[in-house]
């Protein structure tokens, strides 16, 4: 990647309440009274969205837009159909999650109700992509876009579909990496490296840059996964590991874990965490899952963002535009505690 950055990255930190202003704006059919559409989709989803999140997807797509030669700022359609995929996945993962809180706030289904919110998690898919379709480039780039996203969502849904069936419990540990690897490659890694390359396709790039940012966009989702899942074990953040633990979620601690190779250790924890007939039981599995892999994992977790990052630019870490984001990644490092 080779394009200059002379201008200021674009500060998209806010691009959820963006999104929640073009959804607001969305023109639906007008035989139907704007009130009805309100408490049926717009209503509730506006409010949901216009809670701050870490968005850091839409960042990236500003970076990656500069990184692969775009002119001009990145076309706002394209973060927004980031940040719109990503919002209608955790509305849906809040309901089959049973999940009550999201971003400081009652989960949709909470306020909408069940069948509403997977119908608006649904349609926010949709919306995304029509968003894509909407953009003024090269009809092949379009195409290729349109690919991506429908591919991204298929991976999305095989990753999901094993974060909600396979129990860490019912795993051998050998095979516990590797199941926690695919669930994260489904997920978060496919999401982000999405969120990298829908610009670079649409600035143009060579199909090696596309790989590229691809690459740093998967590190990047890897590597804040693993935060994530270890921050849930520390005190601050407790309430989503004990939710984790208790539904037996095959999660990075149980992976680092297994791969310490002290079986009896491993046997006793998993045993622990299955016989738990309370939070109390679960915080101090909890606590003793911590101790045990914290060291490993926020190694992990760096040697994952840093080989992202450093990757992305053929090893020039001083890019302007990856300082940036190396700036990001680094507060977002703190926030997982």
């Amino acid at each position: 990647m080779t394009a200059d950055v002379t201008a200021a990255v674009p500060d998209l930190r806010h691009a959820a309440p963006a999104l929640a202003v073009a959804i607001d704006e969305t023109a639906l059919p007008a035989d139907v009274p704007a009130a009805q559409w309100d408490r049926a989709l717009t209503g509730p989803l506006v409010d949901y969205l216009r809670r701050p999140g870490k968005e850091l997807r839409g960042r990236l797509a500003a970076i990656a837009w500069q990184l692969a030669g775009g002119r001009g700022p990145i076309p706002a359609a394209i973060p927004l159909a980031i940040e719109a995929l990503h919002a209608g996945s955790l509305i849906v993962d809040d309901v089959q999650d049973d999940a009550a809180v999201r971003r400081g706030g009652p989960a949709l289904h909470v306020v909408a109700g069940v069948p509403l919110a997977i119908n608006t998690g649904n349609w926010l898919y949709f919306w995304a992509l029509e968003q894509l379709a909407g953009i003024d480039v090269d009809p092949r780039a379009g195409c290729a876009m349109h690919r991506l996203a429908v591919k991204t969502l298929l991976d999305c849904h095989q990753g999901q579909a094993l974060d909600l069936a396979v129990r860490v419990f019912d795993l051998e540990a050998a095979r516990v990496p590797a199941v926690v690897a695919a669930v994260t490659r489904g997920k978060s890694a496919a999401l982000m490296a999405m969120a990298a390359q829908l610009p670079a396709i649409a600035a143009g790039a060579a199909p090696a840059v596309i790989e590229a940012l691809g690459g740093l966009g998967a590190g990047l989702g890897t590597g804040l996964q693993m935060l994530d899942d270890l921050g849930g074990l520390a005190k601050a953040r407790r309430a989503k590991g004990l939710e984790d633990l208790r539904g037996g979620r095959a999660t990075w601690p149980w992976a680092w874990l297994a791969e310490k190779g002290d079986q009896l250790a491993y046997a006793r924890l998993q045993h622990r965490a299955r016989a738990a007939t309370d939070d109390a039981e679960l915080e101090h599995v909890a606590e003793l899952l911590y101790a045990e892999v914290e060291s490993i994992g926020r190694g992990r977790a760096r040697a994952a963002l840093a080989g992202a990052l450093a990757r992305a630019h053929d090893g020039d870490s001083d890019h302007p535009a990856l300082v940036g984001l190396a700036a990001d990644v680094h507060l977002l490092e703190s926030s997982y505690g």
